[in-house]
């Protein structure tokens, strides 16, 4: 059993949640989110709201923070060989309460259908709220480009609205 290594990104000011399933070897080894090179999170993120990619966690945080992104996964621990998605067994969902009870979440959004499936399976009677699936970042979806990502994913950028602070 491995337990999420990772604490949420989000405050008061933050508008959208995105969720991932759990994260990757290289992410728990860095301690954070979508730490892979070829995960094309960051850029894809970075590109729908206009911005240079950030590269340092520093940067990461503050970019979410100005951008009313709060960031998290749906599973809290689990049983997983590497970082396939495929292998994870004996889920346990994070308490998404720790976020919606303390920002104005307009919208929650899953990185991927395996984040899709457990959000269903496990968060979606607990918040009252659906989530909407957007197209993998990881390069295991290799069919989407990065183009078709960031057109995928632009929808974020309306939600999260408001003045940048």
């Amino acid at each position: 059993m491995i337990l999420h290594p990772i604490q949420p990104i989000f405050d008061e000011h933050s508008r959208v949640l995105i969720l991932g399933s759990f994260p990757s070897v290289r992410s728990r080894e860095e301690g954070f989110f979508y730490g892979h090179p070829q995960n094309r999170f960051w850029k894809v993120i970075s590109a729908v709201f206009g911005e240079m990619t950030p590269r340092t966690v520093t940067e990461k945080k503050a970019f979410l923070l100005r951008s009313h992104v709060a960031l998290w996964d749906v599973i809290g621990s689990c049983d997983i060989c590497g970082s396939a998605d495929s292998s994870i067994r004996n889920v346990s969902a994070n308490d998404l309460g720790i976020i919606l009870d303390h920002a104005d979440i307009r919208q929650i959004y899953v990185n991927g259908r395996t984040a899709f499936r457990y959000y269903r399976k496990h968060c979606e009677s607990e918040t009252g709220r659906q989530a909407v699936c957007l197209p993998s970042t990881s390069p295991a979806n290799a069919a989407w480009s990065l183009e078709r990502l960031t057109a995928a994913w632009s929808c974020i950028k309306q939600t999260a609205g408001g003045e940048y602070i």
